[in-house]
């Protein structure tokens, strides 16, 4: 439920009393003798505020002279039943003031804003080291990301320029700070020996999906601002929306962080390169929800300070990004391709009779630079295994599949589950062991 407290003019106090009234609204005025208008109390549902305002403005009433919107717990009144129900289930955006001031409140302070990035990335790169999805998860969930990359749009719909300056500085300091902080800490912990100094960063499962853009990973930066636009609207909590934009964002900016403590400029461009689009991306997702939903002042000149032309804004960073975009997609297709082709080269090969014994777990493919043009560098293949099979000769042969259906010259791993099976009797009380063991095992196999 909110309240309404809107100031009217006396001389349009009775015509828009009775306009609400029509429309089931329950109000109360209250004279104000000494500004000559009503004070005008009105309980209505959530999604009820943007009728009344539009009611009022239709009336002449000046809505923006003085109208505070409140939360109140509930409302009994002679009509607040059937509004209730007449507003149930709709979805209603909030209005153009209750979105900036949404907006406004997610902004955290200067101070508070710079430590949570730091420490949230410091928590990343721990993560990412360590190949750890839930540490990588526990970053996600206490960087404040959130609040700069919705009130971007939200100061363009509103025409508040200073809401959009400090949302852009905000998410870009922020960001840099974040990558900074994880290339000290992982500085830190390669000369400190807490990690191998020579580490191939790509073989790691949860830096090796950060290493460039491509189409997967612009869908997370798509999505995450589609999702937190709707949000935005909403009068819900926005924090699971939060962990969204975050893990399309903090990760990668840590594993730039990493990638400069290893002296590898290949890899932090590419991933700094991903950090950057996907930004850009969740921004301008943000913005297209709010103006479809028709988030924009109409019928009045600009006051001082004001953006005179919002749109235009957007317009050359939307076509830029748009083109670099369809070009990284169109190689982006590339890759799905090879990927698919090593999918099938795989199962070919487990298809010889001297595999038998092996199933197919995961199939991952790597790449080692920032460019979605290059192909593969190495492919993980991981197996059960369930009897004896020539686990040597695997890695050989996948690579000449590989090679004859991609063109690819790829480095093949290895890695293998064994299983113990006992085959169960007619008489099972004889059993002593169960039907079947999983056993992790070491026994991987290499070729370059």
């Amino acid at each position: 439920m909110r309240v309404l407290h809107v100031v009217v003019p006396t001389d349009q106090h009775a015509e828009a009393r009775e306009v609400l009234e029509e429309e089931q609204f329950t109000l109360v005025a209250i004279d104000l003798v000494d500004r000559g208008a009503v004070l005008l109390e009105i309980p209505v549902p959530g999604d009820a505020v943007g009728d009344v305002l539009n009611i009022l403005q239709s009336r002449a009433v000046d809505v923006e002279e003085y109208t505070v919107i409140a939360s109140a717990e509930a409302a009994l009144t002679a009509t607040s039943a059937s509004l209730e129900e007449k507003y149930a289930g709709e979805y209603d955006p909030l209005t153009s003031v209750e979105l900036r001031t949404k907006a406004r409140d997610l902004c955290e302070d200067p101070g508070s804003y710079a430590v949570l990035m730091t420490l949230s990335a410091i928590i990343a790169t721990a993560g990412l080291l360590l190949s750890s999805p839930a540490i990588v998860v526990g970053s996600m969930v206490i960087a404040p990301i959130i609040g700069p990359s919705l009130t971007a749009g939200a100061g363009v719909v509103t025409r508040d320029r200073k809401l959009l300056v400090d949302s852009l500085w905000m998410q870009l300091y922020g960001l840099g700070l974040a990558i900074a902080a994880a290339a000290a800490f992982a500085a830190a912990l390669r000369y400190g020996g807490v990690v191998p100094t020579h580490l191939d960063l790509p073989s790691l499962d949860l830096f090796g999906v950060r290493l460039a853009p491509n189409v997967l990973s612009l869908s997370v930066g798509i999505v995450a601002g589609l999702a937190a636009g709707v949000g935005l609207t909403t009068k819900g909590p926005t924090s699971i929306i939060g962990v969204m934009i975050a893990a399309a964002l903090i990760p990668t900016a840590a594993a730039s962080g990493i990638a400069i403590a290893w002296l590898e400029p290949e890899l932090a461009i590419g991933t700094a390169v991903l950090v950057g689009l996907t930004v850009i991306l969740i921004n301008l997702s943000v913005l297209g929800v709010l103006l479809v939903l028709g988030y924009r002042k109409r019928g009045r000149a600009p006051s001082p300070g004001e953006l005179t032309h919002p749109i235009a804004y957007t317009v050359t960073l939307g076509i830029a990004v748009l083109l670099l975009t369809l070009l990284i997609l169109g190689a982006s297709a590339g890759q799905i391709a090879v990927d698919r082709e090593i999918q099938r080269g795989v199962g070919q090969t487990l298809e010889d009779p001297q595999y038998e014994n092996l199933t197919a777990v995961t199939v991952q493919t790597r790449y080692s630079d920032m460019s979605p043009f290059t192909g593969p560098r190495s492919v993980t293949v991981v197996v059960s295994q369930s009897g004896e099979a020539p686990i040597d000769s695997l890695p050989a042969d996948l690579r000449g599949v590989i090679a004859e259906r991609t063109g690819e010259s790829v480095e093949v791993r290895i890695e293998t589950i064994d299983y113990e099976v006992v085959r169960a009797e007619a008489d099972t009380s004889e059993l002593t062991e169960p039907a079947a063991v999983p056993r992790q095992t070491g026994g991987d196999g290499l070729m370059e």
